[in-house]
């Protein structure tokens, strides 16, 4: 790729990239956008945002350029095209917030499954230390669309098991809340008069999974576990078997209320109503938006994590200037 462009800022022209006009929708119009006089183009965040996101904003991975707009190769393209009539791009970026809830961050849904022993248990600005005792080491979440007693007994939140991933999480409309393996052992257990074959399979598993509460490098020991996990539930008749232990968890039923309940209280967060955000959250969103939370910028290991792919964007010649957006 050629080198970045040192010629002034004359005039830009901002393109809001999404699904229906990508990087490689913008090829064919450079050459008019030249004729106009326009020395830079100015483009949307192109980082990994939320699915079907219109505006770019909602970052869920800044590890990659979003593949809904054709990814790293399609900027490439538009770059060369940029170049060849003797063009810039200045690139939009956000820094201060990224995507929360729903199920699509890897950051977010780690802290959710760890707690503080996620590695971005301190990428996010959280007031672990609650004055609430209630609280005192969780995350509150406020993303159901009821109170927490009326989604368990209405069966909103369900209990579910990703096979393809070897992942335990409860389900609530589009949010994944994703169960820690240290507790895993307990849905391993399938009674042996329901399966006696998968039942003697799964104990090992069950055993191991429930020693990680016990062990300071839990979070890296649970890989292979659940890469055993998937394994094992590539099998039909072990899938099943799960299944159907995931039926005791259903809390319109009195004992799977009180099953998943319990089973929820072990978790490093703590489901709530939406409507409660205003007054007992516990972690810094974009002003009011629950599903945009604050990052802490100001670490160094945030910083480069968060900056990253953009660093190797510039220095690849791919980015002449960027806009920061809500710097602070």
């Amino acid at each position: 790729m050629n080198q970045a462009t040192t010629r002034p800022v004359r005039a830009t022209l901002r393109l809001q990239f999404h699904r229906g006009f990508s990087l490689d929708d913008a090829v064919p119009l450079v050459p008019y956008f030249a004729r106009l006089g326009i020395s830079h183009l100015y483009a949307s965040p192109l980082l990994c945002a939320r699915a079907g996101s219109m505006h770019g904003y909602d970052v869920v991975d800044p590890t990659r350029v979003n593949p809904e707009l054709g990814g790293e190769a399609a900027l490439e393209r538009l770059v060369r095209s940029l170049r060849q009539h003797d063009m810039g791009l200045l690139l939009d970026i956000v820094s201060n917030h990224m995507a929360v809830g729903g199920a699509d961050n890897p950051w977010w849904q780690d802290l959710l499954r760890w707690g503080r022993l996620s590695p971005y248990g301190e990428f996010f600005d959280i007031q672990w230390h609650s004055p609430d005792p209630l609280m005192e080491g969780q995350l509150l979440l406020p993303f159901l669309g009821s109170d927490y007693g009326v989604a368990l007994q209405e069966g909103t939140l369900r209990l579910c098991f990703d096979a393809e991933r070897g992942e335990f999480h409860v389900e609530h409309y589009q949010h994944h809340f994703p169960i820690c393996p240290s507790d895993y052992g307990e849905l391993l257990r399938v009674p042996g008069e329901l399966d006696a074959e998968s039942a003697e399979r799964l104990k090992p598993l069950a055993d191991t999974f429930s020693t990680l509460r016990y062990q300071p490098d839990a979070h890296t020991q649970a890989e292979p576990l659940q890469r055993q996990l998937q394994d094992a539930a590539s099998a039909p008749q072990v899938r099943a078997a799960i299944e159907q232990q995931l039926a005791q968890y259903d809390a319109r039923q009195p004992e799977g209320f009180a099953r998943l309940h319990a089973l929820l209280e072990q978790q490093s967060y703590r489901l709530a109503s939406w409507r409660t955000a205003a007054d007992d959250i516990n972690w810094r969103r974009f002003f009011d938006i629950n599903e945009l939370g604050g990052l802490r910028v100001e670490r160094p290991a945030v910083f480069e994590a968060t900056h990253g792919k953009i660093f190797q964007l510039i220095a690849a010649g791919l980015v002449d200037g960027l806009r920061i957006d809500h710097i602070d």
